[in-house]
């Protein structure tokens, strides 16, 4: 017994305090640190022998004289605590055997990537020579030996075989990898992006499968070309279709973005849509002219304006070619454009871009009427165009299935809007939160929630002078108001804005002092109306606008190849 009360007394011992004492550092559990639970205080002990004594800091009873004192915990509380310490051995038992077990599999995989290595594959010359294709290319016969170029778009690898979708810009092809093909050191570390030729024999898809265009590549040889990271580096980890695409991950992985299905299907029907804007244009009897991007002269206001020096003197990039297209008509008739503009809004929202594809065209010798059914007749035929070409189609399906060719556009007058707008229940207020009055600049959210709950393509028009540019006409009947348009469509809002031009030469001296700018830089223009001006008119449309419309895109920045610069403000 004396020996055990020596024992006893050369023990360690833990101070558990459970109000003031802390389950982390500085804690040491001495005295003057204790810990805060026994739970803590045994699992900081658990490799200590021999095992110390546990103090637990007791409070003095009520009306004792006595202060806290140090005792044993109760047998319940040791008890209780100990079955937690027990969970977590068990907790640490097994990821010590999880960890034990991934090194195993680790150790297994780089043995069995040094393995690898030692296959090495050659193509049979026994076969049949390869016949080069692009993966759009469907009238290859099955059974044909072909040679395709892509990279790999997705991967699913099995214990017997590999299955890739290849993609190659053109395209998509599942391809069948099997046998030794498996087992190289390329096809163990795999990963999507990685670029390859791969050869094989065309086969139809077995009944009750699926793969694009109903055929698959039984593989027999390949190559690859570059290697794709699998690792953290995965460009999974990089950008993702579910990312919100105004996400400045997302806008600095654009490179990245571009190889995912729809953004790739955007930019392809952008191209299908520009053409189609030529080919109606051409139809139309349309001259395609290129006005300059480097200006002197302002169209949309000085606010918006990027200004540069060139060469000592004050220039702007163009924020519209709608006054050089008017200094056009008197030699070459009807006139369009597809150029770049440029409008410095600090405006980040899903329709605002600094830089952005600009449709424009004018008209001659037209009067207001005429230049809205040419807009209408114009948009029309762009879409019928889409619709009617098997590839733009299938692609608009792809991206918008429920798209329909838009009816007849409803004319509704500025005026008549305010009014619409007012009698909702409840009214759809201005950005003052007031009802809207003549003279309101309406709003984007009014707008578009107006066109929405409508549902058709709207003519907007007669807009009040104050809120149009200098140079649109007024209207004959009521000089307040001007023969201008927008068209708004379900959706998107906004994509085209025209107007009649001004056409007499004192009238329009006169709007220049009126906006505060000098007639110098404008004489060209000017002259337009002092040698033989005619009634005109013209328009412009936002091609991103007009995609996004159609593509049923949440904002006109995934119709951009790269909208970082085009619609990225800085705060």
């Amino acid at each position: 017994m004396a020996s055990q009360e020596i024992a006893d007394r050369t023990k360690a011992k833990v101070y558990i305090d459970p109000v003031a004492g802390k389950d982390e550092a500085p804690a040491d559990g001495t005295e003057a640190a204790p810990y805060n639970s026994l739970y803590h205080a045994l699992i900081q002990n658990l490799e200590t022998t021999p095992a110390p004594t546990y103090l637990t800091l007791v409070p003095a009873k009520e009306g004792s004289s006595e202060g806290p004192k140090w005792e044993e915990p109760a047998k319940s509380a040791v008890k209780k605590a100990q079955g937690r310490v027990d969970a977590y051995k068990k907790k640490l038992a097994k990821e010590a055997a999880a960890a034990s077990k991934e090194e195993e599999e680790r150790q297994q995989r780089l043995k069995n990537l040094e393995d690898a290595k030692k296959i090495v594959l050659k193509e049979d010359e026994s076969l049949p020579a390869a016949v080069r294709l692009k993966l759009n290319n469907k009238s290859v016969e099955f059974g044909t030996r072909v040679k395709v170029y892509g990279r790999i778009h997705r991967l699913r690898v099995q214990k017997q075989a590999t299955f890739i979708t290849l993609r190659d810009g053109y395209g998509f092809l599942q391809a069948i990898l099997t046998g030794d093909l498996t087992k190289t050191y390329d096809a163990l570390v795999f990963a999507q992006e990685t670029s390859l030729v791969l050869y094989g024999e065309m086969k139809k898809v077995p009944e009750g499968a699926e793969a694009p265009d109903g055929r698959e590549l039984h593989v027999d040889y390949y190559k690859v070309l570059g290697a794709a990271p699998s690792d953290l580096d995965a460009i999974t980890n990089k950008v993702s279709r579910e990312q919100d695409p105004w996400e400045a991950s997302m806008l600095d992985s654009r490179h990245l973005v571009l190889r995912g299905e729809n953004a790739a299907a955007v930019m392809k029907l952008r191209q299908y849509v520009e053409l189609a804007f030529i080919d109606s244009y051409r139809e139309l009897d349309f001259t395609k002219v290129s006005p300059p991007a480097m200006v002197q002269t302002q169209v949309e206001g000085g606010s918006t304006l990027f200004k540069y020096d060139y060469y000592g003197e004050e220039a702007y990039l163009t924020q519209s070619s709608q006054l050089y297209l008017e200094t056009a008509i008197q030699s070459l008739g009807n006139v369009y454009c597809i150029e770049k503009s440029f409008r410095a809004e600090r405006s980040l929202t899903r329709r605002h871009l600094s830089e952005y594809t600009h449709v424009e065209a004018e008209l001659d010798f037209i009067e207001f009427e005429d230049l809205l059914e040419h807009i209408e007749d114009l948009i029309s035929k762009v879409v019928d165009k889409i619709l009617a070409n098997e590839t733009s189609a299938a692609i608009l399906k792809q991206l918008n299935p429920t798209f329909e060719k838009p009816g007849p556009f409803l004319r509704m007058k500025y005026s008549d809007a305010i009014d619409w707008l007012n009698k909702q229940d409840p009214p759809i207020l201005n950005e003052e939160g007031d009802p809207h009055v003549f003279g309101d600049d309406i709003a984007e959210a009014a707008e578009r929630r107006m066109t929405d709950i409508i549902n058709r393509p709207i003519f907007l028009y007669g807009f009040p002078a104050d809120l149009k540019a200098f140079y649109m006409q007024k209207d004959k009947e009521d000089r307040r108001i001007t023969e201008s348009v927008d068209v708004l469509m379900p959706g998107v809002g906004e994509i085209v804005g025209g107007s009649m031009r001004m056409d007499n030469h004192e009238e329009l001296l006169e709007a220049y002092k009126k906006e505060g700018i000098s007639a110098d830089p404008y004489y060209w223009y000017t002259d337009v109306r002092k040698y033989g001006s005619s009634p005109h008119g013209g328009y412009g449309l936002g091609l991103e606008r007009f995609l996004a419309w159609m593509a049923n895109q949440h904002t006109v920045r995934t119709a951009c190849l790269y909208p970082r610069f085009m619609g990225r403000c800085k705060p």
